[in-house]
């Protein structure tokens, strides 16, 4: 995150002079500060800036959140994330406390800063390899997460972040989803590990093309794992399980790192119309680089159930048509009062 775009006071929502907990908008928008917020103490951190000099407590103490906690990755010491207690004002007590959290765990990406970021690219290898959940930052992460809903419960807990994070709070709310806890989640260009035909092919029946010929290859494939008794099943399973939970997922169609979850769902929901709703079911529940890597035996690659797989979202999708990359994968996009916003519920 570029240091100029740090300062709440310049670059925050100046829209949102006060949050109305019912309002998605204002929801979104406060999620995603809260992950500019981590983002700004890792930058703190390595910048040494401290006391009146820290940039990062305006992105939560505008929306009267309280810093409680700093997730640190035992590698290399950073910061990676944060948990935000909500402390409205007693004015506004008894007006927005039904919708608002109690907690936030906020977590952000990849920073592109000497001190952290050879840690970040190995994560950010780790969700291509399917891995991360073998880390010692999601583990973290997953152990403060289980531990504040085992006290407070999961209807007071959210989960947001942003790229590496979006990956990190999808997996930790997938995994309290299959031990019956559904957390809210707000997951900002969330990594989609497939390459990117929404963003690449411009055409969409060639686009429905490609998925389909995938869609077929991914049911042989099943089939035969089926027959070979390997973890097939198991994460068929899992899939039924989780399906209840449907995290928030913001995508930009321009942004390659997460485009695809608009033709994942998409291209589910034109099968299930087509009667294939069987077919659907199955193959969006398997990856076809893994089920590949998997039937040819090759070594090096997690044989468990894919990461960026889900089978219910919330999915939004900015319309906008901004053509530059830091842009489209920019976190600050999620704030601006102007998007043009197109949204749809897919569930399982």
């Amino acid at each position: 995150m570029a240091s100029g775009s740090e300062d709440f006071n310049r670059w925050g929502p100046k829209h949102l002079s006060s949050v109305d907990w019912h309002n998605a908008d204002h929801r979104r928008s406060v999620s995603a500060c809260l992950v500019k917020g981590a983002y700004v103490l890792e930058s703190d951190r390595q910048e040494t800036r401290g006391g009146s000099e820290c940039l990062s407590p305006p992105w939560w103490e505008a929306f009267h959140f309280k810093l409680v906690y700093q997730l640190i990755d035992g590698v290399d010491n950073s910061i990676f994330g944060a948990i935000f207690h909500y402390t409205p004002p007693a004015y506004t007590y008894h007006r927005s406390l039904d919708r608002s959290p109690q907690y936030v765990f906020a977590f952000r990406g990849t920073v592109k800063k000497e001190g952290s970021f050879s840690r970040d690219l190995d994560l950010d290898l780790d969700v291509i390899r399917n891995g991360l959940h073998e880390s010692c930052r999601f583990k973290t992460a997953m152990k403060a997460v289980h531990d504040v809903v085992s006290v407070v419960g999961s209807s007071s807990v959210w989960l947001t972040g942003h790229s590496l994070g979006a990956a990190i709070g999808m997996l930790a709310g997938k995994n309290m989803a299959k031990r019956g806890s559904f957390l809210e989640a707000y997951l900002f260009n969330p990594p989609f590990v497939s390459p990117p035909i929404e963003r690449i092919v411009k055409d969409q029946k060639v686009r429905h093309g490609l998925r389909f010929a995938g869609t077929l290859i991914k049911a042989g494939l099943a089939f035969a794992a089926s027959e070979n008794h390997n973890n097939s099943k198991g994460i068929e399973d899992s899939f039924a399980v989780i399906s209840g939970w449907i995290p928030c997922l913001f995508v930009n169609p321009l942004d390659p790192i997460c485009a695809e979850y608009v033709g994942y769902f998409e291209h589910r929901r034109k099968l299930q119309d087509m009667g294939a709703g069987k077919l659907a079911r199955l193959t969006s529940q398997h990856s076809l680089g893994n089920m590949t890597m998997n039937a040819v035996g090759l070594k090096g690659f997690e044989t468990s159930e894919p990461l960026h797989l889900l089978p219910s979202a919330n999915l939004t999708v900015n319309l906008n048509s901004n053509r530059e990359l830091s842009k489209y994968h920019g976190l600050n996009q999620w704030w601006r009062p102007d998007l043009n916003l197109s949204c749809r519920v897919y569930k399982y």
